[in-house]
């Protein structure tokens, strides 16, 4: 039982209802675009409708639901469509996030608020507008991208790094939660990717990704019904090997890593 896998195994995604938040851009396009080339029936949020259109393009299966997370009247009406539409929802595919590299000292209020509202207090207008049905059918899966930012304080992630930090917390709670009621729970910690928001940092990222090898080792590990999926190992592995380390070290070696002091 030790080794047996935390969620249920996917083998085959066609006709799985799936709900992508973020589906815009980065890693949620490039999700979205494989769940619907694998068959999926996918709907699609972000605030950016056009891009959407882009996404879903050549896929009758997809659905176009515009959202921002900040709106729980906006979570509201997109579920109910979907729910009109598709019958339900069989996974919540959360991938949306804000990001601004700041040391400690740049920190703003307001705009550290606004970063922390998108990239955590919307899981959960996200988590109450569709644990209920799920709850209700016993069956289902909330996925929860978060990121190795998470795992340890890194240099410039001053407000991004504490939310994902939340988030891998969260996602914890929420599988202990919610796994013995039959729900599948799914932690992601990408590693750097290469998107619009890591544009912004100006150090080098070590095993930099594509969208779509991210999104490949997420669905892989959805498909495995792994609880934690994170990648790349080359890197993620030896952040969770720094977890371990006393403070001093960590923090020197961290410095070291993206080259700020």
């Amino acid at each position: 039982m030790i080794l047996a896998p935390m969620n249920k195994p996917v083998h085959d995604w066609h006709g799985r209802r799936i709900w992508v938040i973020g589906a815009s851009s980065g890693i949620g396009a490039a999700l979205a675009r494989q769940a619907l080339a694998a068959g999926a029936r996918v709907a699609l949020s972000a605030r950016r409708a056009d891009e959407l259109e882009q996404v879903a393009a050549g896929h009758p299966q997809s659905l176009l639901a515009p959202l921002d997370v900040l709106s729980p009247e906006g979570w509201q009406r997109q579920y109910a469509r979907i729910c009109e539409v598709f019958g339900g929802v069989d996974l919540l595919l959360f991938c949306v996030a804000r990001y601004q590299p700041e040391r400690s000292w740049e920190v703003r209020q307001a705009q550290a608020e606004q970063t922390l509202r998108t990239n955590l207090s919307s899981v959960y207008v996200a988590l109450d507008t569709v644990l209920p049905g799920m709850l209700a059918a016993q069956r289902g899966g909330i996925a929860l991208v978060a990121s190795a930012a998470g795992y340890v304080g890194l240099p410039g992630a001053s407000v991004y790094g504490p939310g994902k930090a939340a988030l891998i917390n969260l996602a914890e709670i929420l599988y202990g939660d919610l796994h013995r009621k039959g729900l599948d729970v799914y932690l992601i910690n990408p590693g750097f990717v290469q998107t619009g928001l890591t544009a912004k940092n100006k150090f080098a990222m070590p095993a930099l990704q594509t969208p779509e090898q991210a999104a490949s080792a997420i669905w892989a590990g959805i498909g495995r019904g792994l609880f934690e999926i994170h990648f790349p190992r080359r890197l993620t592995n030896w952040l969770k090997l720094l977890q371990m380390l006393p403070f001093r070290w960590r923090t020197a070696l961290l410095q070291r890593l993206v080259g700020v002091s």
